[in-house]
């Protein structure tokens, strides 16, 4: 049973086609203003293109996020319920998943079976976000890549304390005119944007294993801030709240628990129609 996930986002859709609990073949297209119904049906010809499948064998395509806009997909999953069960698949030890985007962040609290507990969302504006970090990075003149590297090497970061984006730009603004190094720049921007997960987080009563999804996942400068802000936590109370963990494939954690639901919905159905 061939099924597909749909991940479709504010600057990129993601895509990944299993076979049970197998990833077949995996894709990531980015908008770059293009029409995201265009993209959507390039990106699933180019995933069946890879995975050697003709698309009449798929059995269920199955969107998350902004899916809806999708016109060939067979059914559509809410992206707390796809991203906890994807971060499982990712990490059978995740209790919550923190998914991070380009406009949004949350938390999402599950049990070992993907079903979610609770969940948090940021009510800020973008700030919080990777469409945030995309802006500041440009004007700071380093590539998206470069920023978790280079935040990483601060010495003296530098607190970022808007939590509105228009008025944070200003601030980072203000720190260049002052001469405040890039790296320390980044990382104040990054201590904060952590500050505000971990209240998610706490907010959701999460404990254990936490699996970063979205975006945002791959950051190091931002994996570094939320185990620096963890380890402070712990020496205050004596007790570690958190282990934050991330996965080569959390970007996709949307589409793989997108295709992981479609397996079990097209199972039910099969059954239905059985009996």
């Amino acid at each position: 049973m061939k099924t597909v996930g749909i991940d479709v986002g504010s600057s990129s859709i993601k895509f990944v086609m299993m076979e049970g609990e197998t990833i077949l073949a995996k894709h990531q297209e980015k908008m770059r203003r293009r029409d995201p119904k265009h993209v959507a049906e390039e990106g699933f010809q180019f995933l069946c293109s890879s995975a050697g499948v003709d698309p009449s064998e798929v059995v269920y395509i199955a969107t998350t996020g902004e899916g809806e806009m999708v016109t060939f997909r067979t059914g559509h999953f809410y992206g707390m319920t796809t991203h906890a069960r994807g971060g499982l698949y990712l990490n059978p030890d995740a209790r919550a998943a923190l998914d991070v985007g380009a406009l949004h962040a949350r938390a999402v609290l599950m049990n070992e079976r993907g079903r979610v507990l609770q969940y948090k969302m940021t009510s800020q504006c973008a700030s919080g976000s990777g469409q945030f970090l995309e802006n500041i990075s440009r004007y700071l003149g380093t590539s998206v890549d470069e920023i978790g590297l280079i935040s990483t090497q601060s010495k003296n970061p530098e607190p970022c304390s808007s939590i509105c984006a228009v008025l944070a730009e200003t601030d980072v603004i203000n720190m260049v005119s002052r001469g405040i190094k890039t790296a320390d720049i980044l990382k104040g921007i990054h201590l904060s944007i952590a500050g505000r997960l971990m209240k998610l987080l706490k907010a959701c009563k999460a404990e254990g294993t936490v699996i970063l999804t979205g975006g945002l996942s791959q950051d190091k400068g931002l994996l570094a801030c939320l185990a620096e802000l963890t380890e402070a936590e712990e020496q205050k109370k004596g007790s570690l709240p958190f282990q934050f963990t991330s996965h080569p494939d959390a970007v996709l954690a949307g589409a793989i628990g997108a295709a992981i639901w479609a397996a079990f919905r097209a199972k039910r159905f099969q059954e239905q129609i059985g009996a």
